[in-house]
């Protein structure tokens, strides 16, 4: 075999080696069995590279449980001209991945026994394959511009608004949720939101959960106070989203029950903030892509990325994975861009970087592993 480049030699620190060996072990494959020319191995080389960064230092034999699913994350590779990988580009890459994986069944039977056949066939291009685009979504810094937009003493209709905007952040609740969500649903010692239809909440479909907030104290702080106020001023069977009413030049809470279309009304007031923080207008939803981005953004295991799909009120992570997993172009730009960072490193370093990605419970799984491994 050919001398590796440097490009190669740096994308085999940084991915698993044991997926690396099966890459180039199916790439042999196909120049000895198959007779592939020369210029197609090439080419197919160049595809599976993204296979192997997309799994990274996740073994292909659990393919099955990395997310962003591969067909998602290849929707969302940058173009070296700008831009996304041409359609006909993804196609191939995802095509010649599902003949990998169909070629490690066949010759690794043995070490890919538990991976599901119909896994295998989910790897086609897609509607978020072909259509993808990055999500318009707000950040949390699109949310501390809002809530810093200046109060006048007494406009309660403004701190409730900001108020929102962060509790709509934080949650990931839907605008129809949101608006019917009475006091007595909102735990904030808890960091908990009781999204029940016995209590009055409309969620989707009728469905009952208890979700989570996100771990943001800036923005956490900002709803509390508002929190604080309406708990004390009214019966915990009313909006937390409470109707506000004017008089004479001064607001105050009202008792009456909102109006039919109250989440249509919450996007009329969030315009009218945007405006005020010169921000460009997101709609309720677009907080709720904001929360579902930032939680993957910072899962680190897969137990991560289910308990992210389960706080959506999604019933399969599939949903997640359609709707919010493309990653951001940028980001994968980021990854690739770090086949470069990493040449300095010294061996002793992948192992380290492999330690501080486990959960907790995987840590302890390894730590008996080791003790046992001491004790021999």
């Amino acid at each position: 075999m050919a001398v590796p480049s440097i490009v190669e030699a740096e994308l085999e620190k940084l991915v698993n080696r044991a997926n690396y060996r099966l890459v180039k072990d199916f790439l042999n494959h196909l120049a000895e069995v198959e007779q592939v020319s020369p210029a197609s191995l090439d080419r197919y080389w160049f595809y599976l590279r993204h296979l192997l960064l997309w799994a990274m230092d996740i073994l292909f034999n659990k393919a099955d449980r990395i997310r962003p699913a591969f067909p998602i994350y290849v929707a969302a590779l940058p173009s070296p001209r700008g831009g996304l990988l041409a359609q006909v580009t993804q196609k191939k890459i995802i095509e010649i991945a599902r003949q990998f994986f169909q070629w490690a069944m066949i010759h690794h039977a043995g070490e890919f026994r538990h991976l599901p056949s119909s896994w295998i066939e989910t790897l086609r291009p897609g509607r978020q394959a072909s259509t993808f685009s990055e999500h318009i979504f707000v950040t949390v810094e699109d949310v501390l511009g809002l809530c810093s937009v200046p109060r006048e003493p007494g406009d309660l209709a403004l701190w409730r608004d900001q108020a929102a905007a962060a509790t709509l952040f934080l949650t990931g609740m839907r605008a129809s949720a949101f608006t019917t969500l009475p006091i007595q649903a909102v735990d904030f010692a808890g960091n908990s939101v009781k999204q029940w239809p016995e209590l009055g909440v409309k969620t989707k479909n009728g469905k009952r959960a208890t979700t989570f907030m996100l771990p943001i104290p800036e923005l956490k702080g900002i709803a509390q106070e508002w929190d604080d106020f309406v708990r004390g001023r009214l019966p915990v069977a009313a909006p937390w989203y409470a109707p506000v009413e004017s008089q004479w030049g001064d607001q105050r809470l009202s008792l009456h029950d909102p109006g039919e279309n109250r989440n249509q009304a919450i996007n009329r007031r969030l315009r009218l903030l945007f405006s005020q923080a010169e921000l460009p207008y997101r709609s309720a939803h677009k907080f709720r892509h904001g929360h579902a981005v930032y939680g993957l953004q910072h899962a680190r295991t897969i137990a991560d990325y289910k308990a992210v799909s389960m706080n959506l009120m999604h019933e399969d992570i599939k949903i997640t994975d359609q709707i919010y997993a493309p990653m951001l172009a940028s980001e994968v730009q980021q990854r690739i861009a770090g086949l470069t960072v990493h040449s300095e490193e010294h061996p002793g370093d992948e192992l380290v970087t492999y330690i501080n990605r486990l959960s907790n419970a995987d840590l302890s799984k390894v730590m008996m592993v080791i003790a046992k491994r001491l004790a021999e």
